[in-house]
């Protein structure tokens, strides 16, 4: 690199220098799709050794709840990263973030690689996670500071790709890897892109925003927040082996608990908190982030239930059961590519309905395959799933954070990604464990013997669906009564709401627009111009609130 694209590179993208008349620029469209590329590197990451488990199971002689902590352990990780975001992205630089993290990942990805053990290997996924925890955040935190309110839910429909399609193709590559080269392989492939996004990273990746050196963090409520969601986890997952009397449940449980409400108070009473807690006072996000967070409860289960029911219950191959799953791949693209346009125009309610809807349908649907289900089938039912998810997560999680003041967006986006990721983390080992504890019961009712084992383990796995089909009921019941209001979402309807409501600002040709014969597509384009710079508040303006919209 010459020596004047080295000093530029160093040098950070204000608003005006990233989006101009309408559409991003050049150097702006570079650095996004860089940041865009290594987060769908992450989320690719955090599902892809969903196929490869019963194989890692059976190799390492470990059972089924201590294997899953392969997946669990990444999203724990990134739960306890993801607080850590508002002060990294305000201390040090985009490019000091994206270079370190993608330098973290490479290592744990190499670890794993050359891992003889399964403890070695569950520590370079460790580093995986840290390495890739901070990069969905930063990359929303980003698009936020770029784009105006109108045009939000087109670019976070656009680069919620790399959140909800990457998880739905990696088990897809996974099991592929697995049968051809074995799953050590998936490690040296990650290790191999994660060099390469580390070397695209020093050479374009441009900085965004400015940073505070003087920014302090409270590595207290970090430890806290390690230990009780931890303590919670692991105490969750000794269900299996251990009774609820046995100190192994109930100390690491309680560890975990006293942990988490700690972690909590100590947040409320912080001047600047780890975690601001407060944004949660905003109902509008709040409902937002319950959503979000069930629908990953949710998901995150039904990624490891059906390859062990592909696979082990049904005798297919880790590249079949990856097969079976990538058509929702391609129904998220379809949905986040959509979902994020018809938020922009109808608002948030009637799209996530519409998602929440097609998602409890799906996983209802899914809840009745058996022994003799035609797998297509269950491809199709995973299809329709995903595309409910790509319908509800994004358009949901954009109108969140829309009803958050800009000062409190990097806040909303560390609650709502940490509140996610947590809920992914719990969800998988609760269903899983509830899905063998069930099976163990029906096995047990039936006889026994080798030769009912099948029968108790698809039964198993019929009552865990129920349980995620009552979890994506609740989700709808929670967007109908709860997202509500006139600028649900709606670009186009906050628009029209701020001019009519401040009407001590002159806006020359707005008036007309409404009033003239000219088209509707004209008057949206002049009101959003117009909202546009009554939204943007000069820097000396006092902030605005929290919970006051």
């Amino acid at each position: 690199m010459r020596k004047p694209e080295l000093t530029a590179s160093k040098q950070a993208l204000t608003r005006e220098a990233a989006y101009t008349d309408g559409h991003l620029t050049r150097t702006a469209l570079i650095s996004l799709s860089i940041l865009t590329a290594i987060t769908f590197l992450g989320n690719f990451t955090q599902l892809q050794l969903a196929s490869a488990l019963p194989t890692i199971v059976g190799e390492f002689h470990i059972t089924l709840t201590t294997g899953q902590w392969m997946t669990s352990v990444f999203q724990l990780v990134m739960g306890v990263m993801v607080p850590l975001t508002g002060f990294l992205t305000k201390r040090f630089s985009t490019r000091q973030i994206v270079i370190t993290s993608m330098t973290i990942f490479t290592i744990g990805s190499l670890l794993s690689w050359q891992s003889t053990s399964f403890a070695l290997v569950l520590l370079g996924r460790v580093l995986e996670a840290v390495g890739t925890g901070a990069m969905w955040p930063v990359l929303q935190i980003t698009v936020f500071s770029i784009y105006p309110l109108a045009k939000r839910g087109m670019a976070m429909g656009t680069v919620g790709v790399a959140m909800s399609v990457a998880p739905a193709i990696g088990p897809t590559f996974g099991g592929w890897q697995t049968d051809s080269h074995g799953w050590r392989s998936i490690f040296l492939s990650l290790a191999a892109l994660g060099a390469l996004a580390l070397i695209v990273s020093i050479l374009w990746l441009r900085d965004f925003g400015s940073t505070d050196k003087s920014i302090k963090t409270d590595f207290f409520s970090v430890a806290l927040s390690i230990f009780g969601f931890g303590g919670l986890m692991f105490g969750f997952t000794n269900i299996e082996t251990f009774s609820l009397s046995s100190p192994m449940f109930w100390l690491p449980t309680a560890i975990g608990l006293v942990g988490i409400v700690w972690f909590c108070l100590r947040q409320l009473h912080q001047a600047k908190p780890l975690l601001d807690l407060r944004v949660l006072k905003v109902k509008n996000f709040t409902v937002g982030t319950a959503i979000a967070s069930l629908s990953f409860f949710a998901f995150s289960s039904v990624t490891v239930i059906l390859p062990l029911y592909i696979q082990t219950d049904r005798g297919f191959s880790a590249t079949m059961s990856g097969l079976v799953m990538l058509p929702g791949a391609i129904g998220t693209a379809i949905a986040q590519f959509f979902g994020g346009r018809l938020l922009d125009r109808m608002g948030a309610r009637p799209v996530a309905l519409t998602g929440c809807t097609i998602l409890f349908l799906g996983t209802l649907g899914m809840s009745m395959i058996g022994a003799t289900t035609w797998i297509g089938m269950v491809s199709i039912l995973q299809f329709i799933r995903q595309i409910g998810m790509g319908f509800t997560l994004m358009p949901l999680t954009t109108w969140s954070l829309n009803n958050l003041p800009p000062k409190n967006l990097s806040a909303g986006s560390a609650v709502t990604n940490t509140a996610r990721q947590i809920a992914g983390a719990v969800g998988a080992p609760v269903l899983v464990i509830l899905m063998e504890t069930i099976t163990s019961i029906h096995h047990q009712a039936i006889g026994g013997g080798a030769s009912t084992q099948v029968a108790s383990n698809i039964f198993g796995v019929q009552w865990a669906l129920r349980i995620s089909a009552i979890i994506c009921f609740c989700m709808l019941a929670l967007v109908y009564f709860g997202v509500r209001g006139e600028d649900a979402g709606s670009g186009r309807a906050m628009t029209r709401m701020v001019l009519r409501h401040i009407r001590f600002v002159h806006v020359p040709g707005a008036a007309s627009a409404r009033s003239s014969s000219t088209s509707e597509e004209e008057a949206d384009q002049k009101e959003e111009a117009a909202a546009t710079q009554m939204t943007t508040p000069p820097l000396n303006a006092p902030a605005k609130p929290i919970g006051k919209d």
